[in-house]
């Protein structure tokens, strides 16, 4: 217990068994969060658990059901365990980036973040919390471990009495000597923009014609997108769809993927539709781009960024290498080689690129599930891939497909496709992967839909930073031709498991490279299943998303 906190605030609890949380955070139903004394105890435990009496904190979410209820009781929490200053943002809103942002630049001892990401807002869907560090970046293992231990005996929590602060209303207020600072959410993450893109540049662009459509899902994004690009770079008022965040995101799936942002996608089908498109996922930190017609694949746009780096005013003179998680696609590792830049390979989660951003070591990073990111800050930012690419297409004058195209052709093309199991049983996937990982020893050697297996592995990373090791991070097939197949369960839902498999084969014959992914990777796709039993384990014939 905090002893240092005003016993008078003290409220007796009960503690209770919960799943450990990630780096991500805890995700649950909001109504998990709503019982008595769930999200107190959770709070309380970061308190107990870091060293933030007497220091700045930052808070704030991605305004879903909950957010505003959420964020008065842990203010009041943070007064009452001794926080100086707490800097929050306008409404309750701060977009994951604009959090870290917010974290470096105040030089913050850490930071709440109220969300769930990308799943499902409302009553009855799901809501998140997690702890930032000082770096702006997810907390690491060992602080999660921390947190998760002390919520395990906890009895109690330290509360204010008073009110909590009033969150429309930019500027000062107090609560029991703790200094409360409600800031614009957007100021401080459009100043950092500014100082990476080449505004006037993008400006100039959107000022001869050329047509974008930004799809914010009704999430957080809406409010930084619409400031940025209608505001700022002088887009027409409609160019940002669905903006207004709402506590359950419209009743959509705020995930920005060819499935769940189909108005958007519909647009940039059609013949006279937007030059460019994109969409941001509930807390702002993922992206999906689009040009007419034509889709860019996340890996893809991790290594076009990489590609063009050096002619971005913030990058310019400074790139250092790159980042991909395992399942991404190696199209960035092909840039990367050809400028003679190191490119690592690490497991799924952010904090593996946070340990190679703060060694200085990369200054480019991503993964395939729409998450790109740099330096900037220590998160994945969905907006500032949006303005990447715009400053890419205001310097070229030239179409996204054009630039894919090009870029295909000097770099091969890397077809890639994800199939998405969604909803199941947890035993399910479990076994899934259980009997994918006793027949690593065995594959090499076989063929299997006409393709002879090289190599098979559960992949395990020895991180160049803090040399610790995290094993069984996936299992990797590696075919003959080049091409291979990976699998790994998602630990990002409230209940559930969902079974990723995700193929790629590298095309460098550009007469080849308008082929339909699905069919060029139909091979790889029937060995996936194949290999996984998928059907014959879950009863699934097909899978619930394909991107």
């Amino acid at each position: 217990m905090n002893a240092a906190a005003n016993p008078a605030h003290r409220v007796a609890s009960t503690a209770f068994g919960d799943q450990k949380p990630g780096t991500s955070g805890l995700r649950k139903k909001t109504v998990e969060f709503q019982r008595p004394h769930y999200l107190e105890n959770f709070v309380q435990s970061i308190f107990d658990t870091q060293p933030l009496r007497g220091e700045t904190l930052v808070l704030g979410g991605d305004g879903r059901y909950y957010n505003d209820v959420a964020i008065g009781i842990i203010a009041r929490m943070a007064a009452a365990n001794g926080v100086a200053r707490l800097l929050i943002g306008q409404h309750g809103w701060l977009s994951t980036p604009a959090a870290s942002c917010v974290i470096r630049k105040y030089q913050a001892a850490g930071g709440i973040i109220l969300s769930a990401s990308h799943n499902p807002g409302g009553p009855d869907a799901d809501f998140g919390i997690k702890f930032n560090a000082a770096n702006g970046g997810p907390a690491p293992e060992s602080v999660t471990d921390a947190i998760f231990r002390r919520s395990q005996v906890i009895e109690g929590y330290f509360i204010d009495p008073g009110a909590p602060p009033v969150l429309d209303r930019a500027g000062g207020q107090s609560l029991a000597g703790m200094k409360i600072e409600i800031i614009d959410p957007v100021a401080d993450y459009l100043e950092l923009m500014r100082q990476l893109f080449d505004f006037k540049a993008i400006g100039e662009l959107i000022g001869s014609g050329f047509r974008l459509c930004f799809d914010a899902m009704h999430a957080i994004t809406g409010p930084y997108a619409k400031a940025i690009l209608e505001d700022v770079l002088g887009a027409p008022a409609g160019t940002v769809i669905n903006g207004d965040p709402l506590p359950d995101f419209g009743g959509g799936h705020p995930d920005p993927n060819l499935a769940h942002a189909q108005a958007l996608v519909a647009a940039l089908w059609q013949a006279d539709g937007p030059e460019f498109g994109a969409a941001s996922d509930g807390d702002g930190d993922r992206n999906m781009v689009l040009g007419r017609r034509c889709y860019v694949t996340p890996s893809d746009s991790l290594a076009v960024m990489l590609a063009h780096a050096e002619r971005i005013p913030g990058y310019a003179g400074r790139v250092i290498g790159a980042a991909r998680s395992m399942p991404t696609s190696l199209a960035v590792d092909r840039v990367a080689q050809a400028l003679n830049l190191p490119c690592y390979e690490t497991p799924t989660g952010w904090k593996y690129f946070g340990n190679l951003l703060d060694a200085g070591k990369v200054s480019l990073c991503g993964e395939e599930s729409f998450g790109t990111g740099s330096d900037h800050v220590r998160e994945k930012d969905g907006l500032w891939a949006v303005l990447f690419w715009l400053n890419i297409l205001a310097l070229r004058r030239v179409s996204v497909q054009e630039i894919m195209n090009e870029h295909w052709a000097r770099f091969g093309r890397d077809y890639y496709t994800r199939h998405d199991y969604e909803g199941l049983s947890s035993e399910a996937g479990a076994q899934i992967m259980a009997a994918l990982r006793e027949s690593l020893a065995s594959l090499p050697g076989q063929e299997h839909q006409g393709l002879r297996i090289e190599k098979a592995d559960d992949f395990a990373y020895r991180d160049p930073v803090d040399d610790s090791l995290s094993a069984a991070q996936g299992v990797r097939i590696f075919l003959g031709d080049g091409a291979r197949v990976v699998y790994r369960l998602s630990g990002t839902g409230t209940s559930g498991a969902t079974l990723r498999i995700y193929m790629e084969r590298c095309v460098r014959d550009p007469q080849a490279l308008a082929g339909d992914p699905q069919a060029v990777l139909g091979d790889l796709v029937a060995l996936g299943r194949e290999l996984a039993q998928v059907e014959e384990i879950s009863g699934r014939s097909a899978p619930s998303v394909i991107t």
